[in-house]
């Protein structure tokens, strides 16, 4: 029972600080670690730093409480739907890069696990337009 009480007690979180924390803090306070969250900002998964980072020739990025709730989001779907980090990065950039979602819906119709896209509205009325004119010409 002795080694019981000699354990440390859980963080407290009602004594974090309020204000921007280092990486190491952040990375406690949404139950990773620095070298996830670093490997994180490599996939483009952490949002954008509004502050300046600090240190000397180093980038020392600070954490705001906007940017845990975002990264704790990107976790929650990464657990939700039993993702890697990679695959998160990698559906944020289908939904960002029209070129690369042509590609990738592409890919699904052709496996069958994706429809054809319909036909556009004005493209159907050109079509029709198109078969009207030809009708008349001969």
């Amino acid at each position: 029972m002795a080694a019981l009480d000699d354990a440390p007690p859980a963080p407290d979180r009602t004594t974090w600080p309020t204000g921007p924390v280092p990486i190491s803090a952040a990375a406690e306070r949404v139950g990773t670690t620095a070298r996830m969250l670093r490997y994180r900002e490599g996939l483009g998964l952490l949002p954008r730093t509004q502050e300046q980072p600090t240190g000397r020739g180093h980038r020392h990025r600070r954490f705001t409480e906007e940017d845990l709730r975002t990264i704790g989001v990107g976790l929650e779907l990464e657990r939700e739907f039993d993702i890697p980090p990679a695959a998160l990065a990698f559906a944020l950039r289908v939904l960002a890069e029209p070129d690369v979602l042509a590609r990738v819906r592409a890919h699904g119709e052709r496996l069958g696990r994706l429809a054809a896209a319909p036909a556009r509205a004005l493209d159907f009325e050109k079509q029709k337009a198109m078969r009207l004119l030809d009708g008349r010409r001969s």
